[in-house]
């Protein structure tokens, strides 16, 4: 591993996603991730005016200590994993593994912070596909700052699945598995949260699933502590969405080879958790609008080009699928990524898709080499 932090690595290539191979036990992988990811990790602990009005330190420490006793007695090769990228950066395990927790830093219905949340997925999967293939489009939609501490990693386990994952080292937001396996989503706002699993650590089991029916399991663990919307899908031609809360859950698949998810509940059964509506009418706005764009392409025309056009769309700005600096909203769009899954190649950029440099990623088995050795940052 080389000793620069991910600052230094972003500010030589700007206009794309550093991209690091790391192996060996969750606590070495973990420690590899800490030692390239230290400067995002140390600046994450410093949260002491992001933490909830009326909440100390000690006490956000406290209820974050809940929910590893859940987590180490369900998954301890997380805490693992989170111990090795701690003890990396030089930083308390314990700090580090609250800022995993998601759940801990609202106030019920208030943010302690503008939150900067919003993700749109499309999927077309036969007979919308020209291939024929299961295609997933995604835009991540964060802050700024989160674009620029993004890092690709594909994560090698002895037994497990190789993963790549996109984040910033703490948290994955999408990923994908030598298994052959998908996963994006969105974020919801669950009005039933409870102590347990957090939503962020079930996001890092799913992807070390080796089937899809493996990853629904794990996404309606009953001990988990709420839920994002997973989309979920497989190199065999699956695809499922998990529409969950802390307590309930619906699993839905495309209509008519397309399936539209953004960062509100829509399943009838699931409306009654809906923690933010206000949020929840602008989500809608790209949900419609990316129904519309999938609804109109005809069977046997949709690609992955066509898919990155739909994420470019500016339809309805600032509450658009592309999504820009706007008044009135922390929201942009900081990465993208559009996959065909049964070949199992992922297509992805830094900021807007409208422009951005693509890049690309398939796991080295699927390229018959080897994979490269964890002291490299090659660009991908």
């Amino acid at each position: 591993m080389t000793g620069h932090g991910l600052g230094d690595r972003a500010a030589a290539t700007p206009h794309t996603i550093p991209f690091v191979r790391v192996a060996g036990s969750f606590f070495d992988v973990g420690g590899q991730i800490g030692e390239l990811c230290a400067e995002t990790i140390r600046r994450a602990v410093a949260f002491d005016d992001e933490i909830p009005v009326g909440r100390t330190r000690d006490e956000q420490l406290a209820l974050a200590a809940r929910y590893r006793d859940v987590t180490v007695e369900a998954m301890p090769w997380a805490l693992q994993e989170i111990e090795g990228a701690a003890e990396a950066a030089g930083v308390s395990a314990l700090e580090l593994f609250a800022c995993h927790v998601e759940e801990i830093w609202y106030e019920p219905r208030r943010p302690a912070r503008p939150h900067a949340k919003g993700c749109s997925d499309l999927v077309a999967a036969p007979p919308k596909t020209a291939s024929g293939h299961v295609l997933v489009a995604h835009n991540n939609d964060m802050s700024r700052r989160y674009q620029d501490e993004l890092v690709a990693i594909e994560r090698s386990v002895p037994g497990d699945p190789a993963v790549f994952t996109i984040g910033n080292g703490i948290w994955i937001s999408v990923g994908w598995s030598s298994a052959g396996l998908s996963l994006t989503g969105n974020e919801l706002s669950p009005n039933d949260e409870r102590i347990g699993i957090p939503r962020e650590v079930q996001v890092r089991a799913m992807l070390r699933d080796p089937t899809l029916d493996m990853m629904i399991g794990t996404a309606l663990r009953h001990d988990r502590a709420s839920s994002y919307n997973n989309v979920l899908a497989a190199a065999d031609g699956r695809v499922l969405n998990v529409e969950g809360s802390a307590s309930h859950a619906e699993v839905t698949e495309p209509r008519d080879g397309t399936l539209v998810h953004t960062n509100h509940y829509v399943c009838d059964s699931m409306l009654g958790y809906e923690g933010d509506p206000e949020y929840a009418k602008l989500s809608a706005i790209r949900y419609e609008r990316a129904r519309e764009l999938l609804a109109a392409a005809e069977p046997g025309s949709v690609d992955e080009a066509m898919l990155r056009g739909f994420l470019s769309d500016h339809e309805h700005a600032p509450d658009s699928l592309c999504r820009h600096e706007a008044e009135g909203r922390t929201s942009v769009t900081c990465f993208w990524c559009v996959v065909d899954v049964t070949e199992g190649r992922v297509t992805y950029g830094r900021g807007n898709p409208c422009d951005s440099v693509a890049q690309e990623h398939q796991f080295a088995a699927a390229l018959g080499t080897e994979p490269a050795g964890s002291g490299s940052l090659p660009s991908a």
